[in-house]
């Protein structure tokens, strides 16, 4: 059955809303930090020269355009699958061009996640740590960095919860901070711009490239790459989030998202450029920030309110990143089946329980082992380095072999290519002081997902599809053998095949082989989600029978997937119709039990057979994919069956065959051992 799109969420006013609460608030929060952690890895506010701070804020500049600009609004973005983004739905476009790029799609999937985790931490951290320069919240708070680390567990604790509210009112409510934020952002820059209008000469490239390989301005070499980078981590999270908003609306939005952005940092450095000798500011050291310090002094309570709120804002991004990332992974089989919610009427919108859960758990470990932003910050980036070299890798043969223009495409990769390497080269330099936490966590993610991918396919080598109608008279006659008590009157298998004429070879053994199953009726159920949320259809094939059925449930995605209510319904249709003879009961509590019979519905796993012949890492890779699918849930839970009668059978896993030795038959020897020795 062919896919169907995913519908396009329009531009509207309301969604642009959405889009400013969504997804620009990794990437907003930027100006509150990119800046400083450039002039403190580049010596302080005395080396800030005229041509240092035009050199830095031209890298800051060409450095988001090319990136976010350039490689993800105009490029990435046109590279949806079913208007959803990210790094699995582009990898889901190029997957039939070469059996090797699964591993760029996994290593990239994994580090974005892992920054997913660190991320909210490290925003929210610096955010109330921020809350210090304020006089009397300082008095509250003072230098306990244990209040500090309570208030942000508490505040993660918030953010996580109210996730089941869904993308949508999330983005309503911290739509219109966002809009202010930026707003702010943008009038603050404009106002000092004033200052130094040299800084202006920015947009011309030369100067950037000039700093970048000057050794007398720029004393941090190629290092500095490492600080520039940070003006662009959320442009990962913008392609990943394009199916919560929408592209139009990111289109609409990024312009100006941008301009307040850069005149911000344009104020930023005119503003150094007018204290650059100011000996009180140059003895403050890295603590100096050009982002409040050139605040009038009153608006600075606000400013240190505005940017907590918006810190906190930054961190939704890299979560409802995180849900469109999983969800990719599931339908490529990359990660396990999960439960996923949609809280509104837009199946790009999701909320996924057992990963909002991991990332919460992630997130408050973090704070809790790093306790400060400043040992936090030492990791923040690396791991988007990472994947924003995948996603190039992944681009670059969308351009080829999708869109098959090749001009477009060895340039792209090289040009790309070569300014992400610089600039993971100089995130490396992070490694030893806190980035090795988010490599542990991108490791953990990407082994989850190998483990996943190997099993699949091991399990694959022995999934044979058979034809049901060569089985009908078995069938049939096991359901008429007396001998044999009833299991049930319905007897339901759930099945992930939609082919309405075969069945799993492993369904059949359970019924057959494995210890023969009596039933009135045989149900084989697979559930389908639509793009649409309210559909609730179904269709049947019996096969010609009036005891063999198979079902595909078609539910929209808001619609709660309680199978065994549907299937009652579709059982009474049947009996109705009188393609299902009527299974009354003789004995009950209740007067009129209708003319449906119970169900037992029987859900098959698979185990490693003792005489598969899996190498020691095959059979560990099993293992681990079990133990994982273990963690992930059962589709009793899933399906709303936790109070139906639910067996488990398990089959084993045909892997290829160990070669069996051929028993010879002998006599029985004359001598035997007397009782003694043979004791003995």
């Amino acid at each position: 059955m062919a896919k169907k799109s995913h519908r396009a969420i329009p531009l509207s006013a309301g969604m642009v809303l959405v889009t400013m609460g969504v997804v620009y608030g990794d990437i907003g929060t930027s100006p509150m930090y990119t800046l400083r952690a450039i002039m403190s890895g580049n010596g302080g506010l005395a080396t800030m020269s005229q041509d240092v701070i035009i050199g830095a804020l031209s890298l800051i500049i060409w450095t988001m355009t090319l990136i976010t600009t350039v490689k993800y609004v105009l490029v990435a973005m046109k590279a949806d699958n079913h208007n959803e983004g990210g790094i699995f739905a582009l990898y889901s476009l190029v997957r039939r061009c070469a059996g090797w790029l699964i591993i760029p799609a996994m290593i990239g999937g994994a580090a974005l996640l892992a920054d997913g985790i660190l991320t909210p931490a490290v925003t929210v951290t610096t955010a109330i740590e921020g809350l210090r320069s304020i006089e009397f919240i300082h008095g509250i708070i003072g230098d306990n960095q244990g209040v500090v680390v309570a208030i942000t567990i508490t505040i993660i604790c918030v953010l996580f919860f109210v996730q089941r509210a869904g993308t949508s009112n999330i983005g309503r409510a911290f739509g219109p901070i966002m809009c202010l934020w930026f707003a702010f952002l943008g009038i603050v820059g404009l106002l000092n711009i004033g200052a130094d209008l040299n800084v202006l000469r920015a947009f011309n490239p030369i100067r950037g490239i000039t700093f970048l390989f000057n050794g007398n301005l720029n004393q941090a070499g190629i290092m500095v790459l490492g600080n520039v980078f940070l003006c662009t981590t959320g442009a990962e999270a913008l392609y990943s989030d394009m199916g919560h908003v929408g592209k139009r609306n990111i289109y609409a939005s990024w312009p100006v998202v941008k301009a307040c952005l850069i005149l911000n940092y344009l104020g930023q450095g005119a503003w150094i450029l007018t204290k650059q000798n100011d000996p009180v500011l140059a003895a403050m050291g890295s603590e100096m920030n050009p982002f409040f310090e050139m605040l009038p002094g009153g608006m600075r309570v606000f400013a240190v309110l505005l940017s907590t709120l918006a810190a906190i804002i930054a961190s939704q991004a890299l979560i409802t990143g995180s849900f469109s990332i999983v969800s990719e992974a599931i339908s490529l089989d990359l990660m396990p089946h999960m439960k996923i919610e949609y809280p509104s009427e837009n199946k790009g919108q999701i909320y996924i329980p057992l990963v909002n859960t991991i990332l919460w758990i992630g997130c408050v470990g973090v704070v809790l082992f790093f306790r400060s932003s400043e040992r936090m910050e030492a990791a923040y980036g690396l791991a988007i380095t990472v994947t924003m070299l995948m996603t190039t890798i992944l681009l670059t043969t969308f351009l080829s072999h999708v869109k098959h223009k090749i001009a477009l495409a060895i340039p792209f990769a090289l040009f790309f290519g070569a300014i992400e390497s610089f600039f993971f080269f100089s995130s490396l330099t992070k490694f030893t002081h806190g980035g090795y936490v988010t490599v542990l966590l991108a490791l953990a993610i990407f082994l989850v997902m190998l483990i996943w991918h190997r099993g699949t396919k091991l399990e694959m080598t022995q999934r044979v599809n058979l034809p049901v109608s060569d089985y009908i008279g078995q069938l049939r006659e096991l359901s008429n053998y007396d001998e044999v008590p009833y299991l049930a009157d319905n007897l339901v298998f759930l099945t992930n095949d939609q082919h309405p004429d075969v069945l799993d070879r492993d369904i059949l053994y359970s019924i057959l082989d494995k210890r023969p199953k009596r039933a009135k009726a045989y149900w084989f159920l697979n559930v389908a989600v639509t793009d649409e949320p309210n559909t609730h259809e179904f269709w049947v094939n019996d096969f010609g029978t009036d005891f063999l059925f198979k079902v595909q449930l078609r539910l929209g995605f808001q619609v709660n997937q309680r199978v065994n209510e549907y299937l009652y319904q579709i059982v009474s249709s049947m009996v109705e119709q009188g393609r299902l003879p009527a299974q009354d009961h003789r004995f009950s509590i209740y007067e009129r039990t209708g003319h449906v019979g119970d169900f037992r519905f029987c859900l098959v796993r698979k185990v490693p057979s003792v005489s598969s012949d899996l190498s020691s890492i095959e059979l560990a890779t099993i293992q681990a994919k079990y133990f994982i699918r273990g963690i992930c849930g059962s589709p009793a839970h899933w399906y709303g069956l936790v109070n139906a009668s639910v067996m488990y059978e398990y089959v084993p896993l045909f892997v290829g065959q160990k070669r069996q030795h051929k028993l010879d038959y002998i006599e029985q020897p004359k001598e035997l051992p007397d009782s003694e020795e043979y004791d003995r």
